[in-house]
Order: C-alpha cells, then structure tokens, then sequence
C-alpha cells in the first residue's frame, strides 16, 4: 500500500472514534470564521485525489454550513393548510453551498473542488481548492489553466459535487463501454 492510503484510513478512523484531537479541532473551527483560508489541507490524500498541488496560486478554504433545512415564516390566517409547512429541505446540497460561499468570498479564484472535514451538532466543515485566475503558475498548468478558463463554475454545476446534483454522475454503462 502507499503511503496516501496509510493516511486515508488513520483519517477515517479519526472520524469513527472521534477522539479529543477531533473535537478540539471542530471546537476551534466553530469559533473561527466561517469562511476561513487555510495554508494546508487537513485531509491530504482526499485533496491530491481531487486536483491540489501545493504551488503558488492554489488556495485552501474551510467553509462551515449550518445543517438542517429552511424554516418560513408562519403564515397568517386564512391559508390553506396544504400550505402552511414551515420547513422545506434545500434543493442544493450543503457541499454545493459552501463551493458557492467560497466562489463569493474569493472572487479572483475559481473553485477547482471541495471536500468534507467533519461536523458538529449545528454545522458541517468543507475544505474548498481554489485556483487563483491570475497567477502564472496556474495559467499554464495544463490542468488548472482549462479550469481556469471558465468562469463560475461553482455556480453553474461544474466542480463535482455540482455534477452530482445535476445528475451527470458517470453511468455504469458509460464506464463498461469504455
């Protein structure tokens, strides 16, 4: 086995026990900001598997989402009551939300793709890659420079987890075919 699978599964045994290094670290993320830049990626091996490179012009963020759906405001009388429901779930996914959240606060990047850290009782923690459009090194990365090139794609449901929610996972048919 390589070494990224030796850290995948001690990660994922993380999550399982959820031991005091766990909770302190979804404590001291709790009382950060909610979209925050990170230096490094908590979870490496999840992060090389979805594009990051540690160079110039690839930005970490960790973006938290409260969990739970959208509560309205109750109606006042005379509404039927086929219509009067107060909690309604979100047609997009949390993940899909913290790659937009992140879209919106770092509007030089573009999002590359995202991943999930962890969770509490009230929010769960995302790592969002994005790629700075101006920066060279980026540019003429044969990768990121075609990622770089359209614009908005966490809005437009191009990273994979938009993928996902627009139903473009690859079907198994296409896979045997290839």
């Amino acid at each position: 086995m390589g070494a990224y699978k030796y850290i995948k599964e001690s990660f994922q045994q993380s999550y399982k026990e959820r031991g005091e290094s766990f909770k302190a670290r979804i404590y001291n993320w709790r009382k950060g900001p909610s979209i925050a830049r990170i230096d490094h990626p908590t979870n490496v091996a999840r992060a090389r598997e979805l594009g990051y490179k540690a160079k110039q012009g690839v930005v970490l963020a960790r973006v938290s989402v409260r969990k739970g759906m959208r509560k309205r405001e109750k109606a006042s009388g005379g509404r039927k009551p086929s219509k009067s429901g107060r909690f309604f779930s979100y047609k997009k996914s949390l993940q899909a939300m913290a790659e937009e959240r992140a879209a919106r606060k770092f509007s030089n990047c573009e999002v590359l793709n995202s991943y999930y850290v962890g969770e509490d009782g009230g929010r769960k923690f995302f790592e969002v890659i994005l790629l700075d459009r101006g920066h060279n090194s980026v540019l003429n990365d044969a990768f990121y420079g075609s990622v770089v090139g359209s614009r908005g794609r966490a809005y437009r449901g191009l990273t994979s987890m938009g993928k996902k929610h627009r139903g473009l996972k690859p079907s198994v048919r296409a896979v045997l075919r290839d």
